[in-house]
Parts: C-alpha cells; sequence; structure tokens
C-alpha cells in the first residue's frame, strides 16, 4: 500500500473504509470534542461536522489484514493504571537484537499471586513485579514485543477501570471494557516473541559484598555532574569506604579535566571500587520512586585468584517490587 499503518474504520451504517491511521488521527485532533458524523462510500471515509466535510481517500477492507480471535485462552485482569505503571519501569530497557530475539521484548512471568515483568539489554536489567489480589489459574510466561508493550502504555495507562489480558501460546490480547457495559472499548491483539527467554535470575547476586544506603537525588546529580568529564566511554568510577561512610565519585577526561567528589552514606561490607557507564546508573536511578536507595556490590575471587567485579543491584530500602541490575565496566 504504501503506507506503513492503516486504520479499518467501521461506520455506523455497516460500512468500512480503510484509511492511512496517520491521516485519520492528526485530523480528527484538529475537530472539536463535539459528535462528527463518519460515513465510507466508494472506499473513501467521508467526516463531516456541521460546516465542516472532509474526504479520506482508502482501500477495500478486504485488503485489511482480518483480526484474529485468541479462543480459549487464559485470562487476569490488572487496574490498568497499574499494570502500565509498572511497566513503563521496564519497557526502554529492552533492546532490538536480530542476534538475539529474546532480549527485544519484555518477559513476563505468571505466577499464582504475582506478576514479573522483566527487560534486559545484556548491560542492564529490570525486573518490576505486581502483587495480585486473586491467585491466577495457571502459571505462564510469554515474550511481549516492545513496541507492543509501548502501544499499551500509551492507549490504556488513562483509562480507568481493569485491563484484561488474555494469552495464548502465540498472540496476547489487551482488552479495556465501555464503561456500564459488558462491550469491549479497546482491543489490542499481538504476536508474541518465540523463543527462551535468558535465565535472568542467574545473574541477580544472591549475596552481595558491600552495601550502601543513599539519598537518591544528590546521588544521581553528582553522578550527572561527573558524567561532564566521563569522555566517549560514559566511564565513572565508584570507591565505597565503610570505616569513612562515604562514597567517592570520580571522573577524568584527557582533554577537559576530572571531576571527584564524596556523598556521606551507610556502608557495611568490604571497602570496594568500581566503574559504570554513568547511563546506565542514572536510568536506574531515575526509575527508583523512595528517596532512600540500595545500591549494592558485588566482587568475587576467580579463577586465577583474582578479584572481579560482578554485576551491581539499585533497589528501594522498603519497597521489594522493582529490581534494577546493572553490569560494571571491565577493565
Amino acid at each position: 500500500m504504501g503506507i506503513k499503518y492503516w486504520s479499518l474504520i467501521k461506520t455506523e451504517k455497516d460500512g468500512q473504509a480503510v484509511v492511512p491511521a496517520k491521516i485519520f488521527s492528526q485530523l480528527i485532533d484538529f475537530l472539536p470534542p463535539k459528535p462528527i458524523n463518519l460515513e465510507s462510500k466508494d472506499n473513501n471515509l467521508l467526516i463531516s461536522y456541521q460546516d465542516y466535510k472532509s474526504t479520506i481517500k482508502g482501500f477495500p477492507a478486504d485488503d485489511f489484514p482480518i483480526i484474529p480471535e485468541i479462543n480459549g485462552a487464559e485470562s487476569v485482569a490488572i487496574p490498568c493504571f497499574d499494570f502500565c505503571q509498572a511497566l513503563s519501569q521496564v519497557v526502554d530497557i529492552a533492546s532490538p537484537s536480530v542476534a538475539r530475539p529474546e532480549i527485544s521484548g519484555v518477559y513476563f512471568v505468571f505466577q499464582k499471586d504475582l506478576i514479573k515483568m522483566v527487560a534486559t539489554d545484556s548491560f542492564r536489567l529490570g525486573e518490576q513485579k505486581i502483587f495480585l489480589k486473586n491467585n491466577l489459574p495457571q502459571e505462564c510466561s510469554l515474550i511481549l514485543p516492545q513496541q507492543t508493550a509501548k502501544e499499551v502504555i500509551n492507549i490504556f495507562s488513562q483509562k480507568k477501570g481493569d485491563l484484561r489480558i488474555y494469552f495464548s501460546p502465540n498472540q496476547i490480547l489487551f482488552e479495556s471494557m465501555m464503561p456500564e457495559t459488558s462491550h469491549p472499548q479497546i482491543q489490542l491483539i499481538s504476536r508474541l516473541i518465540e523463543g527462551s527467554y535468558p535465565d535472568y535470575e542467574a545473574i541477580i547476586p544472591q549475596k552481595t559484598t558491600t552495601q550502601i544506603q543513599i539519598q537518591k537525588n544528590e546521588f544521581l546529580n553528582q553522578i550527572k555532574s561527573a558524567s561532564l568529564f566521563s569522555g566517549k566511554t560514559n566511564e565513572v568510577s565508584f570507591k565505597a569506604d565503610p570505616k569513612k561512610e562515604k562514597i567517592e565519585i570520580f571522573s577524568q577526561d584527557q582533554d577537559l579535566g576530572e571531576y571527584q567528589s564524596s556523598i556521606p552514606s551507610k556502608v557495611k561490607g568490604k571497602e570496594a571500587a568500581i566503574t559504570f557507564n554513568y547511563r546506565f546508573l542514572v536510568d536506574g536511578l531515575q526509575k527508583m520512586e523512595n528517596q532512600e536507595v540500595l545500591f549494592e556490590l558485588t566482587q568475587r575471587e576467580n579463577e586465577n585468584k583474582e578479584i572481579e567485579d560482578g554485576a551491581a543491584i539499585l533497589k528501594s530500602d522498603k519497597a521489594d517490587d522493582f529490581l534494577y541490575i546493572v553490569m560494571p565496566v571491565k577493565k
């Protein structure tokens, strides 16, 4: 057809027209929030309002893909706002990958009274949990394409009531209902990504060697300041000192200069020095809702008896619904 996105419009008199979605959406946005008339004629869509008339050229409805039905699928109902807010915490972490398509989406794990949403790009990982009031009839897992996840947030985040989710082995349906009726208001159907998601729990440190409790905004501002001297590699170094109860931040650029600061904090465990890509840390901290966060570091001994830096964890000091893992820069 030459245009990527099309909309199938069904009018009141059972007429149908397939028109460019972008043009239709932009045109409707310019009209006042009052009833308008839609009519299909000769595959075109006629839009009228008082003294206003417009015609959008379309194509036969037979050319529009058939919307599949998900028969016999399991379902779960979750408040729209809660689901979309949780999904927004991890959706941007996923990274499109031809070689590893399974990490191109958001991984969902439906358990008895819990839904886990996971996304990774191999350098960092986010896990968001939603605790359910009612137990699910069956446990399952699936990989939702990132673009679909973003569309779910755009479409349903401002809707009131529940979002009902139907899932089958290769498709998923998101549905919101009309107020005071049992008729669907919006339905979004998507194919799922095939394949097995990596065993992400294996990279989550079960035991950390250094734990830092720190004020989020101050930590975030200091990292952003250090980033000005991080150079092309985006590297910012950290040193946690339990004796002095502080964390030191350092960055250096051969052409610009260097930056050094320290933040008083509660440090437990071993002294540790580690380097990260500051962008990943900033992204993780911005997802934290609480003002106090835990920054946990991991060091381990390799086969050559050398100390190696492992994955670091960012999480709230109170809630346990969101976990952010970031890998250090290997020296």
